[in-house]
């Protein structure tokens, strides 16, 4: 198990590497203009020629990527992100200050979707071509075909515009000190951005478990079960659902990069300061820095949650734990003869 969990960590840090380079050159290569995205283009018209090439040198523009690339590079395994020149402090600072938001809503989203898509897709099963079953599955045919942005848009016009039952944007109430801000404040403003994320989440869900609680409902022991007597839903809690443990597992922590991709374009509507938003501000501003750290970081929790899958199947079913090989089988590798039965002429 040791060498398996440093293996995985070895696949991490090049992963990391990758990320960084690949981000870095999109960003850098992107026609996105910096002084004019930040500035203005009225505002750059304005400058003198001075004052435009002191804020080209402070955004690196004149700069070779490769020089730029080497220096954050070299900053970043001494653990300094750079600094955001969209925000004017640290990488690290701003996403430390906004990581708590985006963790929070998609910590929230994946719970509920995961729990409701596991329960929808098992009464679907159990209710296989009756009329339950249409309705879970056209729903959940809805779903995976309406963007999250579309969705997020839809609730907030119901429930913050016309109903006033949420408020339109943002993570706190406008015009209160962090010290005035209730739990319950925080709550409130989550409650439609995490129910966007979930309502999208469920779809895939519910679908890949209803197809194979079907297929567990066909199984032979199942048939057994029902032959001695047992109702549909009580074979399935006592047999079946323990066979549909392992591919929750997979599908729930399969989810974890598309929520965090959906959390993007609906921290955006719902104006929710997370990983999301700063990530959308850093892209259409070229805060290379900022954009390459967010970066890191989602690829960071989405291997920490494939890491955790593959962990978790090796408690779940124990043919999944990684096996280190016999001695017998090493001696095979490497030539050496066997004196097992038959071993000898």
């Amino acid at each position: 198990m040791i060498k398996y969990i440093a293996s995985h960590i070895a696949r991490f840090g090049l992963l990391m590497v990758a990320v960084a380079v690949v981000t870095f050159a999109l960003v850098s290569l992107s026609p996105v203009d910096p002084l004019q995205a930040n500035v203005g283009q009225a505002a750059l018209l304005g400058m003198s020629e001075e004052k435009r090439a002191a804020l080209a040198a402070y955004w690196g523009a004149g700069t070779p990527m490769h020089e730029r690339f080497i220096a954050w590079f070299g900053g970043l395994l001494q653990g300094d992100l750079g600094t955001s020149l969209r925000y004017n402090m640290p990488v690290t600072e701003v996403i430390a200050s906004r990581a708590l938001n985006s963790l929070a809503l998609m910590g929230v989203a994946w719970v509920v979707s995961g729990v409701l898509g596991f329960a929808l897709g098992v009464v679907a099963a159990l209710n296989e071509g009756r009329l339950v079953d249409r309705v879970v599955k056209g729903y959940c045919f809805v779903l995976a075909a309406s963007p999250a942005f579309w969705i997020g848009l839809l609730l907030l016009m119901v429930f913050a515009v016309w109903l006033g039952w949420f408020p339109i944007g943002f993570s706190v109430p406008i015009g209160l000190s962090a010290a005035d801000v209730t739990f319950a404040d925080a709550l409130r403003h989550m409650a439609l951005p995490a129910l966007t994320l979930s309502l999208v989440g469920v779809a895939n869900v519910a679908l890949h478990t209803r197809a194979k609680a079907v297929e567990v409902m066909a199984s032979d022991y199942i048939r057994f079960a029902r032959a001695r007597g047992l109702s549909r839903r009580a074979a399935m809690a006592r047999h079946g659902l323990r066979n549909l443990v392992l591919p929750a597992v997979t599908l729930q922590f399969a989810q974890v990069a598309e929520i965090f991709g959906g959390s993007v374009l609906v921290e955006e509507v719902f104006s929710y300061p997370g990983l999301g938003q700063a990530a959308v501000t850093a892209g259409l501003g070229g805060d290379v820095a900022l954009l390459a750290g967010i970066a890191l970081v989602s690829a960071a929790i989405v291997f920490a949650g494939n890491l955790a899958a593959n962990l978790i199947y090796g408690l779940v079913d124990p043919r999944m734990r990684p096996t280190a090989p016999s001695r017998s089988g090493r001696a095979r590798r490497a030539g050496a003869p066997s004196h097992g039965k038959g071993g000898q002429l």
